[in-house]
C-alpha cells in the first residue's frame, strides 16, 4: 500500500498548518496590543482592507466590508485621532519573522516608494518624489510623501518579503542620516528576537541612487555591524590603495588615492582577486568578479559638506563586484552589473551570496505593487502627514498577516486562472482573496461598538 511513504509527509503539513495558525493568531493579538487610541476601529479597518472583495478601491468603501462593524465617520475618526505604538510595532514585525533555515548572513532589502500627493495642495511636508511616469510630459518627479521601507528577503522561486519598517522621509530630512537611523531601528529590533545570533552580520541591500560610501561611514561611526551592498552606475570611478610615498620620489604629502579604475574602461584593469561561474536557467551562464581595496574620490558636496572643514574626507574602501549574464529574459541585450560591498572587519567574503542577495531585492518591487493595487496603500486621500504615517502601519500590519495566511487560506482561483504547484505557496492576491473564510475561523479581538441610535454614518 502507498499510504506509508505518504503519511509523514501530511503529517508535515497538518504540523506547519498548526504552526502558521499560531502565529497568524498571537500576531493579530500583538497588534491589537500596538493601537491605543481608537484601538478596535483601527484593527477592524486592517481586517477591511484584508476581507475587502477584490482589491481595495478607496478608503470610504471599506465601511462597507463586513469586518469593519462601525460608520464612515468612526472609520476617518480612527486615521484622525487613533494613535500606534510603532516602537511596539516595529518589534512585532520583526518577531513575525520565521528564523530562515540557512545559516548565512539576514538579507535586508531597503528602498523608497513614493506616495503621490500631486493635487494635495494644502497637505504638509511633500516632497518631490521620483516616479516613472511623466505626470506633465516632461517631468519624471511628483510632489508626495515618500517613504522608506526596509524589508527581509528570502530565497526560493517567491517574491515575498518581510515588511520590517517604513519611515516617511521629509522635506528637511537628510536621506542618508534617515536611511541609517532605519537601519539601526531594525538591527535593534532583529537583536532583540535573537534572529542575528550566531549568524554573520546582515547584508543592507540597496539600489543605485544611494551614497553607499557614506552609509558605510555613518554605520562605522554608529558601531552598526551590517554588510552594505548596493548597485553603482556605471559611469563611476574608483580608486585603489595609495602607495607609501609620491611615485617622483620628491618630498611632499604622499597621495591619498591609488590607480584609477573608471567601470567604463574594466577590461584594462588587473585580474580579479575573486571570480565565480554559474549557470542559470534564467539568465545562463553568469560570470562573477570581485575586486577587493577599491574606494571612490569623495568632494565637500551633498551630505560630506556637513564634515567640519578640518576634518579630512574620510576613505571607505570596499569590493567591487561585476555581474556578467549571458543572456536576460525577452531577449533583450544585458548590460553588466556593478555592486559596491562593505562590511566589518572580519566578516566572511562570500561571492555567490552577495550576487544572488541583490538579485532578490527585486522581490520588493513586487512588494510595493501588492501594497499599492491590491492593499490600497496610496489610495487614500488623507490631509496630514500623521495620518499618511499611521495607514502606512496598518498597511504593513494587513501584509504581515497574509504571509502565515498563505499556508491556511484556501485557494479560489479564478477559472482563467493556473493552479501552483503543491510546494508553491499561493501568491498575495490569492492568499487575499481567501482570507475572510480564514477570519471566521480566528475571530476577533476588537470589541464590538456599542449600540447607538441608527442615523447618518453610523450602522443600525
Amino acid at each position: 500500500m502507498a499510504v506509508g511513504p505518504t503519511m509523514p509527509g501530511l503529517a508535515a503539513v497538518v504540523e506547519g498548518e498548526a504552526v502558521a495558525r499560531r502565529r497568524l493568531t498571537a500576531f493579530r493579538k500583538g497588534l491589537y496590543q500596538c493601537l491605543c487610541w481608537r484601538a478596535d476601529a483601527l484593527f477592524e479597518l486592517v481586517d477591511a482592507v484584508l476581507t475587502a472583495p477584490g482589491r481595495v478601491g478607496s478608503l470610504v468603501e471599506l465601511s462597507e466590508v463586513n469586518a469593519f462593524r462601525r460608520g464612515h465617520g468612526a472609520l476617518y475618526d480612527a486615521l484622525a485621532c487613533g494613535t500606534v505604538d510603532t516602537g511596539a510595532l516595529r518589534g512585532l514585525l520583526a518577531g513575525a519573522w520565521e528564523p530562515p533555515v540557512d545559516d548565512g548572513p539576514l538579507k535586508i532589502a531597503v528602498d523608497v516608494s513614493p506616495w503621490p500627493r500631486p493635487d494635495a495642495e494644502t497637505s504638509a511636508e511633500r516632497c518631490h518624489c521620483y516616479t516613472a511616469c511623466r505626470c506633465d510630459g516632461s517631468r519624471k518627479t511628483i510632489p508626495g510623501w515618500p517613504y522608506s521601507f526596509a524589508a527581509g528577503l528570502e530565497w526560493g522561486a517567491s517574491s515575498w518579503t518581510v515588511l520590517l519598517d517604513a519611515v516617511r522621509i521629509g522635506p528637511d530630512d537628510d536621506a542618508t542620516l534617515a536611511t541609517v537611523r532605519q537601519v539601526a531601528w531594525v538591527v535593534e529590533q532583529l537583536t532583540a528576537t535573537s534572529l542575528l545570533t550566531d549568524r554573520p552580520a546582515p547584508v543592507m541591500v540597496f539600489d543605485s541612487g544611494y551614497d553607499l560610501s557614506r552609509i558605510s561611514y555613518l554605520a562605522g561611526r554608529e558601531g552598526l555591524a551590517v554588510q552594505v551592498l548596493g548597485r553603482v552606475r556605471s559611469d563611476r570611478v574608483f580608486y585603489g590603495a595609495a602607495s607609501a610615498c609620491r611615485r617622483d620620489a620628491r618630498p611632499g604629502r604622499p597621495p591619498r588615492h591609488g590607480e584609477r579604475y573608471p567601470l567604463k574602461a574594466w577590461a584594462s584593469w588587473p585580474a580579479p582577486d575573486e571570480q565565480l561561474h554559474a549557470d542559470s536557467p534564467r539568465y545562463g551562464k553568469v560570470e562573477v568578479s570581485a575586486w577587493h581595496g577599491l574606494h571612490q574620490k569623495l568632494g565637500r558636496q551633498g551630505g560630506w559638506a556637513r564634515l567640519p572643514a578640518r576634518d579630512e574626507l574620510p576613505i571607505v574602501a570596499g569590493t567591487l563586484v561585476r555581474i556578467h549574464v549571458e543572456h536576460l529574459p525577452g531577449s533583450r541585450t544585458p548590460e553588466d552589473v556593478w555592486l559596491w560591498h562593505n562590511a566589518p572587519a572580519g566578516t566572511a567574503f562570500d561571492l555567490e551570496v552577495l550576487w544572488k542577495t541583490y538579485l532578490r531585492r527585486f522581490d520588493l518591487e513586487h512588494t510595493f505593487k501588492t501594497l499599492k493595487t491590491l492593499l490600497g496603500w496610496t489610495l487614500p486621500q488623507i490631509r496630514t502627514p500623521a495620518q499618511g504615517d499611521r495607514w502606512t502601519w496598518l498597511i504593513l500590519a494587513a501584509y504581515t498577516q497574509l504571509r502565515p495566511a498563505r499556508h491556511l487560506a484556501p485557494d479560489l482561483r479564478r477559472r482563467w486562472e493556473k493552479p501552483l504547484p503543491v510546494h508553491r505557496a499561493l501568491t498575495p492576491g490569492r492568499v487575499h482573496r481567501g482570507f475572510a473564510h480564514l477570519r471566521r475561523l480566528m475571530g476577533t479581538p476588537a470589541r464590538k461598538p456599542k449600540p447607538t441610535t441608527p442615523g447618518p454614518g453610523r450602522p443600525p
